[in-house]
């Protein structure tokens, strides 16, 4: 790092050995911070000094670093993913925070996601939801020619939209009530917008908030905390949605 402008931060990181175990907050200074590095290298260059000095390293959740999977999910001094807007922690400089920073370092906090360690919580919940009617039921067979079932652009645009949300659980840690609504939403629009996904659109709708009820997730009180904090930027409108599908599938029962 000799020859390049560095920076000195202070870190606040909540420490959890088990879902069981009580946490607390640990502090470390860290020197010659590169504002260049993004905020999970910033991470992994406190590893590597704990691990020289003995300690355990800092357990924090990553895959991609793409801003693609949602894995690097911390709530970064009171704000889901930190400081910049529709950016996720993986995409996040050291150059967003001023020399001498205190920079405070949590995990998620909603009943639905549990703590497994420091940083890492488990977001198994989405994956469920998911499972209770997040898909499109079809007969194996040949492919249909592209144009075979025309889909108006702007669905189309739509539906993509809501496709772009990557489970982070952003929303979830927005939240006063810990609502998934917004994931939901999304989900729900990316196929109640497109003909293929019309035939089971009642269904799905009632088994995705029935399964999010179940697992503990608050409601919506329409405070747009989660569409503010969203790092793909999705709407609440994709919520409007969603009550509208909800409300159609209950009266034809």
């Amino acid at each position: 790092m000799e020859g390049r402008k560095t920076m000195d931060i202070v870190l606040k990181i909540w420490r959890q050995e088990n879902p069981k175990a009580k946490g607390r907050f640990e502090k470390y200074e860290l020197k010659n911070v590169v504002p260049d590095m993004s905020f999970l290298e910033m991470l992994d260059y406190l590893n590597s000094e704990l691990l020289q000095q003995g300690i355990e390293p800092v357990a924090f959740d990553h895959d991609c670093r793409e801003g693609i999977c949602g894995c690097c999910s911390l709530y970064i001094n009171g704000k889901p993913h930190g400081p910049e807007t529709k950016t996720t922690t993986c995409e996040l400089h050291m150059r967003s925070f001023r020399n001498g920073a205190t920079i405070t370092v949590e995990p998620w906090r909603a009943a639905a996601f549990p703590v497994i360690k420091d940083l890492i919580v488990d977001r198994h919940a989405f994956d469920k939801i998911q499972q209770a009617g997040g898909y499109i039921s079809v007969n194996i067979g040949a492919a249909q020619d592209a144009n075979a079932i025309l889909v108006p652009k702007q669905k189309a645009d739509e539906s993509i939209l809501g496709a772009s949300c990557i489970g982070c659980g952003a929303c979830v840690a927005a939240c006063k009530n810990a609502s998934a609504m917004l994931f939901v939403s999304a989900k729900v629009s990316q196929y109640a917008l497109l003909p293929q996904g019309r035939p089971e659109a009642a269904m799905r709708v009632k088994n995705m908030l029935a399964q999010m009820d179940a697992l503990g997730f608050g409601g919506c009180t329409n405070t747009r905390a989660c569409e503010a904090e969203c790092p793909k930027g999705i709407s609440i409108a994709h919520i409007a949605r969603l009550n509208r599908e909800f409300i159609i599938a209950k009266l034809r029962d």
